[in-house]
């Protein structure tokens, strides 16, 4: 009898161990389907910077194919469209290559700045123009209109054709910053994208504008200013000195699924890949930082 007890007491205490392991591993695989379903969703439109444009479409995209509840929608138009259209609560989020501070109309302080990268911007020429150089003064002149046909740089006789910006561009902004020296820019053409710009200075004998590094093809010729040329490893210590960041800015703290595709935008995933394939330079990799009033110091 004191063994068939024995025998009883085992088994219970073997079931109840079975019983046990069966409640733990329910909960554990549970958890694991729970955590691993867990997906944002919703809606994000985002307007402005041409420049960041390309960054933001591939990044969307990528992220929308690990996310397919979340619709993104990006369109260029400009860095004063982006900071405007995000002060008015028309978009999501508004991209500039500026500080909101240096865009007149805008309440700096009403955004959110989420700066996501950097682009280096340069001077760029029709191939046939012959130049490959010139210096800071040299390419301020060409822009204000003292400077007239290539031969007086060194290059083909042949009359320069400039291509601006228009107002509200940031890539303009960056661009009259780092070179005109507070002077105006002769009235010329002006082409709203780095897209378009990019197009016209390689169909457009003589012609000359200036792009993100991002948009710089090889039908094209990028000028070197005062020996320096325009490069990422340039960029990240100043020696050259037309730059900025790439801003994401959103009207106050970003939503769940905002937070989550910008959180994407600074991931390795992101910036140890698509920002380097995609002609940026992934804002880690700065030696020097910069702030709205264009001051520029060593991190």
């Amino acid at each position: 009898m004191k063994k068939l007890t024995k025998i009883a007491t085992i088994i219970l205490a073997s079931s109840a161990l079975l019983v046990g392991c069966g409640k733990s591993n329910s909960s554990s695989s549970s958890s694991t389907k729970s955590s691993s379903s867990t997906q944002v969703s919703g809606k994000i439109t985002i307007v402005g910077s041409t420049a960041l444009q390309p960054l933001v479409e591939k990044a969307a995209e990528n992220f929308q194919s690990d996310n397919s509840k979340v619709n993104i929608t990006v369109q260029g138009g400009g860095s004063g469209t982006g900071l405007s259209q995000v002060q008015s609560g028309a978009v999501t989020v508004g991209n500039s290559d500026i500080f909101a501070e240096q865009q007149s109309g805008i309440k700096a302080s009403k955004l959110v700045d989420h700066k996501v990268a950097v682009v280096g911007m340069a001077p760029v020429v029709n191939k046939e123009a012959g130049v490959k150089n010139v210096t800071m003064k040299q390419l301020r002149e060409i822009f204000t209109g003292k400077i007239t046909n290539w031969k007086q740089v060194g290059g083909k006789d042949q009359s320069i054709v400039l291509i601006n910006r228009p107002e509200g561009s940031g890539t303009r902004a960056t661009f009259e910053d780092a070179v005109m020296d507070g002077q105006t820019a002769k009235k010329s053409q002006e082409q709203d994208s780095n897209g378009t710009v990019q197009k016209m200075v390689a169909q457009t004998p003589g012609a000359v504008s200036y792009l993100a590094f991002s948009y710089i093809k090889s039908d094209i010729q990028p000028l070197s200013i005062d020996g320096v040329k325009p490069t990422d490893a340039n960029v990240t210590n100043n020696k050259w000195k037309i730059w900025s960041y790439e801003h994401m800015y959103t009207k106050g703290k970003p939503n769940k699924v905002t937070k989550a595709f910008l959180n994407y935008m600074v991931s390795d995933k992101v910036q140890k890949s698509l920002v380097k394939d995609l002609g940026y330079i992934s804002i880690s990799n700065m030696n020097v930082a910069k702030n709205s009033a264009g001051k520029v110091s060593t991190k």
